[in-house]
């Protein structure tokens, strides 16, 4: 067996395996997987929120991008306190999906 050739195949999975694991940020606001990006006409984007993701879930609505993400268990758990709120998110994305390491309030 070629050690040159395992070496390399093993530096390409290594490789592969860091551009999926990458954490980024992106800010929109906590909503629900009921209303997306707009709320109910007459209700406050909080109560709205709230209401709403008793028969949902907690998503980040990036409305600048038009895009809807969803959260992961730990987001679900730490977005109810930024009901309605601009925020901050950090963690891993993939497709649409945020594997949530932080929520913090945005400017």
């Amino acid at each position: 067996m070629n050690t040159s050739s395992v070496l390399s195949t093993t530096a390409v999975a290594q490789k592969s395996r860091t551009k999926t694991t990458v954490t980024k940020s992106v800010v929109g606001f906590i909503s629900d997987s009921s209303c997306g990006l707009e709320h109910m006409a007459g209700m406050n984007e909080k109560d709205c929120t709230l209401m709403c993701a008793k028969n949902g879930k907690f998503v980040l609505a990036d409305r600048d991008r038009k895009i809807v993400y969803q959260l992961d268990q730990a987001g679900q758990e730490k977005a109810r306190e930024f009901a309605g709120q601009k925020v901050k998110i950090t963690g891993r994305i993939a497709g649409k999906t945020i594997r949530v390491t932080a929520i913090e309030a945005a400017t």
